[in-house]
């Protein structure tokens, strides 16, 4: 490994200002100041359980703080909760989440540890997965691990509370999840594990659970929530579920990059300084001038998403394939197409929201029927944004906005979005 945190430039003060900005939940701040105060190299964690393949922007605000830890000299493990995947985490869950199978697990974990590398540094990071204790547990072991916490604990957090006063199911591997999640932390004895805010329970389990087992309690930090692509902004607030793969409203950071970049793009106007400010590396100063300079600017708007968009395709990328994403915007944007283009909008279906496209160009009346769609489309008679679409399974997500296009000589234009 690298050097340690005396190799790091910087006073106590700048890198405890640095390592917790932006942080929402500090548990407890002297704690952590006495550790950077000794001068100590911190092993810090944050733990992802693989319940879909591909990591999002919404784990990358966790991950980017792991990475200033490892910019300040100090290690990070990359949990991979494999075990507790399985088991499935409860948290935000009015009823019990489907369990997930072993190869389902196994399938999304393999695309983690890769795409971890294209944010934390390699040769600072530790990648363990949970199964390596959690699967070696026995009843005996099960059974003491249960018997360090209690029912009215457990019962404290929200979604349990509201679901026992509703009379709602509580099944007893759910209250199991925290107490797993906690004996990762015992196991593998870090200083400080970082996670979003809606972790901050499991993660105070384990901060609980240390002492217990005879080792340091470890700082807990959470940070912010990224909402979803299809988040607006109500009465001044910014409205909507957090980024996920189970509500489709995600960007992958293993997406192309003309994905990637439509999606930025589409993000409502509003919401796109909540963007700016958990993952952009500029200054908070910085953002608010970009701000204040694009108030009442629709010229602005643009040209600072398509800055910040850079600033993320570049990430997860490079300059040249963002150039080239960009390039093909524009040239989908001035192509022809009219400037009265009609908007249609269209409720994605109950269950996965997404649309299948066909069934889209019907409801939106450019096709008579469902059957005229798939024809058009085997026909290569249809184009997204200037792409050429033939797959009869293509789905528009929630949150997507598109420009149809019908044909190639009498073209007929539609804007759709999907709601």
């Amino acid at each position: 490994m690298g050097g340690g945190p005396a190799e790091a430039a910087g006073s106590l003060e700048e890198q405890l200002t640095a390592l917790t900005r932006g942080v929402v939940d500090l548990h407890q701040r002297e704690d952590l100041e006495r550790l950077l105060r000794a001068k100590k190299r911190l092993r810090v964690k944050a733990g992802f359980d693989p319940t879909r393949p591909d990591l999002h922007l919404g784990h990358t605000v966790v991950m980017e703080k792991l990475r200033q830890f490892q910019a300040w000299g100090h290690e990070v493990v990359f949990l991979v909760g494999d075990f507790t995947a399985m088991v499935g985490d409860p948290t935000g869950k009015n009823e019990a989440r489907p369990r997930l199978t072993a190869e389902e697990v196994q399938a999304a974990a393999a695309t983690y540890t890769h795409q971890a590398f294209k944010i934390l540094d390699r040769a600072e990071t530790s990648v363990r997965f949970n199964s390596e204790w959690l699967g070696a547990l026995g009843a005996p072991d099960i059974v003491s691990l249960g018997a360090k916490y209690t029912v009215a604990r457990m019962l404290e957090r929200d979604d349990f509370a509201r679901r026992y006063a509703d009379g709602r199911p509580i099944h007893i591997h759910e209250f199991l999840y925290p107490l797993l999640q906690g004996y990762d932390s015992v196991t593998l004895a870090c200083d400080v594990e970082v996670g979003g805010t809606d972790q901050l329970f499991n993660l105070m389990v384990g901060r609980d659970l240390m002492p217990r087992y005879e080792t340091p309690p470890q700082v807990v930090m959470t940070m912010p929530l990224l909402v979803g692509t299809d988040a607006r902004v109500v009465d001044g607030d910014v409205t909507g579920q957090k980024m996920s793969k189970s509500n489709d409203n995600y960007i992958g950071i293993d997406e192309p990059p003309f994905e990637m970049l439509q999606k930025l793009m589409l993000v409502d106007d509003q919401v796109l300084w909540h963007y700016m400010e958990l993952l952009s590396h500029r200054s908070a100063a910085e953002i608010d001038a970009v701000r204040e300079e694009t108030t009442g600017s629709p010229e602005g708007i643009v040209a600072a998403k398509e800055a910040f968009a850079r600033e993320v395709v570049v990430r997860f990328h490079d300059e040249t394939a963002f150039d080239e994403a960009l390039a093909r915007r524009r040239r989908v944007s001035a192509g022809g197409v009219p400037d009265d283009v009609e908007e249609t909008t269209l409720d994605a279906d109950a269950e996965g929201g997404r649309l299948g496209l066909a069934k889209a160009l019907r409801l939106a009346g450019l096709t008579a029927s469902t059957g005229e769609a798939f024809r058009l489309l085997k026909q290569g008679g249809v184009y997204l944004d200037g792409a050429r679409v033939q797959d009869e399974k293509t789905h528009l997500v929630r949150g997507q906005r598109v420009l149809v296009r019908l044909g190639s000589k009498k073209k007929r234009f539609r804007y759709l979005t999907v709601r």
